[in-house]
């Protein structure tokens, strides 16, 4: 059995998904503007990005082993992370309107993030984890991605009241502040 905990801290933060193997930034740049924001972003990615590491465990391990169709994984994880994403837009858009209202955009974004396949995709990789390391990993890697787009919100927050060179507005910026991000991300490989 695998060391939860060392899975935990290595997915938040020694192999962050977005400041050190760079997935998912095309959400970590466009949804960060606000805090608010990019608080719902990181709690709806953490919830899919958990269920989808659960879900794709069993696909690959009851069933693309079983089949011998290993190779087939991607395709298959795509089409299970985007069904299980429209399911629970069509869930909750019946069940709870006003949650559909606040979460709306939020939901086609998930669908398209490759962090979320990344994720999965690592949980099969040379060391393939058990369904409670999976499970761990899955949570952990999100956990990481809304930390992550937090503090690049709460930086951007903060660049707003702040005098920045016409030279560095905009997306340079953006640029600059990921970074730093990743290199301050990337020290903790040295910790471990």
């Amino acid at each position: 059995m695998e060391n939860l905990l060392a899975i935990a801290v290595g997915m938040i933060l020694v192999n962050n998904i977005v400041l050190t193997r760079f997935l998912g930034l095309c959400s970590f740049f466009g949804v960060s503007r606000r805090i608010r924001d990019a608080g719902a972003m990181g709690m709806t990615v953490t919830f899919v990005m958990l269920c989808s590491s659960v879900i794709t465990w069993f696909v690959y391990n009851w069933l693309l082993i079983p089949l011998g169709i290993e190779y087939m994984r991607i395709v298959v994880f795509i089409l299970v992370i985007a069904s299980f994403v429209q399911m629970m837009e069509m869930i909750i858009r019946k069940k709870s309107p006003d949650l559909y209202g606040a979460m709306g955009i939020y939901l086609p974004l998930v669908t398209t993030n490759c962090a979320i396949l990344g994720v999965a995709l690592l949980n099969t990789e040379v060391e393939r984890y058990s369904l409670a390391g999976a499970t761990v990993s899955g949570l952990a890697a999100g956990t990481g991605y809304t930390l992550a787009i937090l503090m690049m919100a709460g930086i951007k927050e903060r660049l707003e009241l702040s005098e920045v060179p016409a030279s560095f507005r905009g997306a340079a910026i953006e640029f600059v502040i990921a970074a730093l991000l990743s290199m301050a991300f990337t020290g903790f490989a040295g910790v471990m």
